[in-house]
């Protein structure tokens, strides 16, 4: 699995809009740049993006920014990751002869993607909050 720069930003983003959901309050783009050390300007266009998708919502003023336009729960890992890179890229035989052999790799390579794909779109960001807060509760233990 090849993740990019982008959708790797994108879902972090996503998870710091999505801890912050039950308040209701936009969060400043800054906040999430600095606080991720992600590039400000890259951080917009991705926000632009998820904003197109009606993943989340901006808010203007001094006190606007962004936040989620649904539930966490109601939001995927595999939703985000399609909306930024695109869904899984096909797959091509390379070969110029199609013989028994190529035909079975390609057939298993399109089983494993799709199964990551279902796993993907099952994984919500209310799950991914939930794995985040068990972390940190156990990075404090000694």
């Amino acid at each position: 699995m090849n993740i990019s720069a982008k959708t790797e930003y994108a879902c972090v983003a996503m998870l710091e809009l999505a801890s912050r959901y039950p308040d209701n309050v936009p969060i400043r783009i800054k906040d999430i740049s600095d606080r991720h050390g992600i590039p400000n300007r890259f951080l917009v266009q991705i926000l632009l993006q998820l904003k197109g998708a009606g993943l989340v919502v901006s808010i203007r003023g001094a006190s606007g920014g962004y936040r989620l336009a649904h539930a966490p729960k109601d939001i995927s890992l595999g939703q985000v990751m399609s909306i930024i890179d695109g869904h899984a890229a096909e797959l091509h035989q390379n070969a110029e002869n199609s013989t028994p052999l190529s035909a079975v790799l390609l057939s298993t390579w399109g089983s494993i993607i799709d199964q990551q794909q279902t796993q993907l779109y099952e994984i919500t960001f209310a799950d991914l909050l939930e794995r985040a807060v068990g972390q940190s509760e156990a990075m404090y233990y000694i």
